[in-house]
């Protein structure tokens, strides 16, 4: 008998195990359902995406492709203008050469002392003032005027 009732609650045993198992595999099939669900939604979702990052690829190439064909439109206009400034940085430092040399030509020598004239070199310098032909002036002026043209000219062509 005792052999009997080991069985019997063995069976018993066995039958709550069963429940609970069909239970759980229940609860799994239904989650499983669930992700099942999930994972056609989201291959809808990936399908819809995939169509709309292949047209904005499609435009994005699109856009690429006009921006480097405007690029080569404009790319003779940028070395025009680097020639250009190229050409006045050269003028400028043309102009900046006579300029000094404009400068140099009208400076009086320095004395080295820096001291004031002495009454002999201001009646030298007021009779020079005085006494100068104006046209002899106005020669020399055109004369240098002239050689600073020329000159001009000729570091342009250079």
């Amino acid at each position: 008998m005792l052999t009997q009732i080991s069985i019997f609650i063995i069976a018993i045993a066995f039958a709550v195990l069963v429940i609970f198992l069909i239970k759980t595999l229940k609860a799994a099939q239904g989650s499983l359902d669930k992700v099942t669900l999930t994972l056609q939604d989201v291959q809808k979702t990936v399908d819809e995406l995939s169509y709309e990052v292949k047209q904005t690829v499609r435009h994005a190439n699109d856009i690429t492709a006009d921006v480097d064909h405007k690029l080569k439109q404009i790319e003779p206009v940028m070395e025009s203008v680097k020639n250009l400034g190229e050409v006045l940085s050269e003028v400028t430092l043309a102009a900046k050469q006579a300029s000094t040399a404009l400068m140099t030509r009208f400076q009086k020598p320095h004395n080295t002392a820096d001291r004031p004239l002495t009454a002999t070199e201001r009646t030298v310098q007021s009779y020079n003032a005085t006494y100068e032909e104006p046209a002899a002036k106005s020669a020399k002026n055109w004369l240098s005027y002239v050689d600073i043209a020329a000159s001009l000219w000729q570091k342009m062509r250079q």
